[in-house]
């Protein structure tokens, strides 16, 4: 027995051995890199990465993969940091048919960025990004991977183009029917403009039935545990689940829903009745019926500060289309017409919501970086506005490993692919970004971009630098057409 156990083993080391074999063949090699294990926040150094079609295929020691493998093209990776790809899990594109040029124009802005997968929370152009997501995955436009929910369902009548209009059940079934089986959405998105609240309810439990995850708005006429039970997955804005930490939270609703307090009465009760045990109670709740939040709080920080923060020179500005600039105009002029008091209290409840961020993640809850940018967000720029969103997470409390989890794997959790995005392994997808600095030392790290690959290609900076210049250069030139 022991000659046959000596004799096996030797055979394995035969097998096994580099030196013997013949080098196995990738397309790409990062070399002498640190990669960033963000599920366990830890740094790995001196690591060799290789890719092969868009697989990761091996990850190790750089000179075991050096013995055992070659490929067609190698990137230096010493001094760098190796991270997973970038999700943004809230954008938005839109403005009507005139504006389909100029919102296509901003994909390249997330690979630019370091973002290979954007999650589309719907506008008014469904179908046109519905067609752009097979586009991107057949390879015949250029951009970061695109998941959608197609048409958002509303009531009659919102304020919101491009819905799906609902005013019964029988509606509801219609819309989520056609939904799955014809647009094959990869969720549902379900807002409050008009939405009777009993049928926000029954489309988060029909969706759910149908194996449907659904994000949304929260009507004011429900409480956030309501939506919470009927099986919402992800609530978008971080305002919504601030509200759940009103002691009075259901009275609230209830006086809404009958006409008792409008609005803005329904805000300054829940702003002046939040308390953090009954937050933390409702948080707990949420991680325990696997709900995750979407804050989008720095979009929600510069419509607050509208009245004090110029942007009439930010550089984003360069990467936008004038049409796409006009809709910023919406928003704008809403806050222009607020009186002082309506300012302040906008400044004091983005800074009270931001609170909630360390009491969320506390309380198990998973936190998706999104961003809300797109058309109607003013100065929101797609692509850039990830780094400002998770560096402001950073700020509220979070470690830059939480800031980084949000960005890298919230987004496969939320879909239930961390068995294929999320880490840098063998198996995973070949969607990574290359780092100058580590962010788990500062979260800021995530701008300092020196190559992202993205299906297995690699963009390194220059042809980063070029996605931007070319883009700053269709918008001059959009610019210089529209002008009279």
């Amino acid at each position: 027995m022991k000659q046959l156990f000596a004799t096996l083993a030797s055979s394995f080391v035969v097998f096994a051995s580099p030196a013997l074999a013949a080098p196995a063949q990738g397309d790409v090699i990062i070399r002498h890199v640190t990669i960033v294990d963000v599920e366990a926040a830890k740094t790995v150094a001196g690591q060799a990465v290789v890719l092969k079609g868009d697989d990761i295929v091996a990850v190790g020691a750089d000179a075991a993969i050096a013995k055992g493998w070659r490929a067609d093209r190698t990137v230096e990776g010493k001094g760098r940091y190796l991270i997973p790809g970038l999700w943004d899990m809230h954008v938005h594109f839109g403005g009507g048919p005139d504006l389909i040029e100029e919102n296509r124009a901003l994909l390249p802005l997330y690979v630019a960025n370091g973002i290979t997968t954007i999650r589309d929370c719907s506008g008014d152009l469904p179908e046109q990004v519905l067609a752009w997501r097979g586009e991107i995955a057949n390879g015949g436009l250029f951009g970061p991977r695109l998941l959608t929910s197609g048409a958002k369902i509303e009531g009659i009548a919102p304020v919101w183009k491009g819905t799906i209009e609902v005013g019964s059940e029988a509606d509801v079934d219609a819309a989520l029917y056609r939904l799955k089986t014809r647009d094959k959405v990869d969720f549902v998105k379900i807002t409050d403009s008009t939405l009777k609240p009993e049928l926000f309810l029954y489309a988060l439990g029909r969706a759910k039935a149908l194996g449907l995850r659904t994000s949304g708005h929260i009507p004011m006429a429900l409480t956030t545990e309501q939506a919470v039970d009927a099986g919402i997955s992800s609530i978008e804005h971080l305002d919504y689940a601030y509200n759940a930490g009103a002691k009075d939270e259901a009275a609230i609703a209830a006086d809404f829903a009958a006409g008792r307090i409008d609005r803005a009465e329904a805000n300054r009760r829940l702003d002046a009745g939040f308390d953090r045990e009954t937050a933390m109670t409702a948080y707990r709740h949420f991680a325990s019926k696997g709900v995750f939040v979407t804050p989008t709080l720095n979009g929600s920080r510069i419509i607050a500060y509208l009245d004090r923060d110029d942007h009439s020179k930010d550089a984003g500005l360069a990467y936008i289309g004038p049409k796409l600039r006009k809709t910023y105009d919406w928003r704008i002029e809403r806050a222009a017409k607020a009186d002082a008091a309506a300012i302040a209290a906008r400044h004091k409840a983005i800074e009270d919501v931001g609170t909630i961020l360390p009491m969320l993640a506390e309380a198990g809850v998973p936190i998706i970086a999104g961003t809300d940018a797109g058309f109607l967000n003013s100065f929101n720029y797609p692509g850039f506005g990830l780094h400002d969103e998770v560096e402001l997470f950073q700020q509220k409390g979070l470690t830059p490993a939480q800031a980084l989890a949000s960005a890298t794997r919230a987004g496969p959790a939320w879909f239930g692919w961390l068995d294929r995005y999320g880490a840098v392994k063998p198996g995973m997808a070949a969607d990574l970004v290359l780092l100058r600095a580590n962010p788990l030392e500062d979260i800021a790290a995530t701008r300092a971009i020196d190559a992202v690959v993205m299906r297995g290609t690699v963009q390194d900076r220059a042809a980063l630098d070029k996605m931007l210049a070319d883009t700053r250069a269709q918008v001059a030139a959009w610019n210089a057409a529209a002008k009279p």
